[in-house]
């Protein structure tokens, strides 16, 4: 069972989501804004947030923004009522693992934050360090979630992690963004394929604020994603 911190101004949908997840046998805790948010997340420690986007006051962006500042990599869904690809971009790029616009399944919605509890779950339960994966100055820690590229710290999310280790234990392997997906996420579950791009874009941008000559995860058209393995 985990908790799951539910973030929204509408009462009613908090009272649906709160009673979904308990019957989904999670225990759940309930915000009506950004600012009690905040408060809870550093009382409680909730293994996952789902947050609307249009709040009064500390919006969803706004709350991931100063959580992701602070460190803070909780798992991270935003629910929003305006389906726009800007919007969803910027929830995204700003850090959140994933974006859903209303109206939604409540069973999509329960398989996404199943998945990435699962993922969590596996990495905290390992008896063992499991090795890093290298390529060249690239090195990934799987159990600590953690990224350094030549020796320097990249500040990622779980789901950012997931994607670039995806590609970089199958180097020079093309992975279209359907099987990216279904690595990242651990579900089925249908999407667009913009949120692949979008985390490409991310990670890129990440990577080349270290190094700007950074160019190993390459666009192969019509394809999907490689990542071009460093040699030497």
């Amino acid at each position: 069972m985990a908790r799951i911190l539910l973030v929204d101004d509408d009462a009613s949908l908090l009272e649906v989501l709160a009673l979904a997840f308990q019957e989904a046998g999670h225990a759940t805790l309930s915000a009506r804004d950004g600012t009690a948010a905040l408060a809870l997340l550093r009382k409680e420690r909730p293994e996952a947030v789902i947050c609307d986007v249009n709040m009064p006051g500390l919006d969803g962006f706004s709350l991931c923004r100063r959580l992701r500042e602070q460190g803070d990599t909780v798992p991270l869904i935003l629910l929003t009522s305006r389906d726009s690809e800007i919007d969803e971009t910027l929830g995204l790029d700003l850090g959140a693992d994933d974006y859903i616009a209303k109206p939604f399944s409540m069973r999509v919605l329960l398989a996404r934050v199943a998945a990435l509890l699962r993922r969590e779950a596996l990495r905290r339960q390992a008896e063992a360090e499991p090795a890093p994966i290298e390529s060249g100055p690239l090195k990934l820690s799987p159990d600590r979630i953690e990224v350094l590229f030549h020796g320097r710290q990249v500040a990622v999310t779980v789901t950012e992690f997931r994607l670039l280790e995806a590609l970089v234990r199958r180097p020079d392997m093309v992975l279209s963004r359907a099987r990216l997906l279904s690595i990242v996420r651990g579900d089925d579950t249908v999407v667009v394929d913009r949120i692949v791009d979008t985390y490409v874009r991310r990670l890129r941008r990440k990577l080349e604020q270290v190094d700007p000559a950074f160019d190993r995860i390459e666009t192969v058209i019509g394809a999907g994603y490689r990542f071009r393995a460093f040699r030497g």
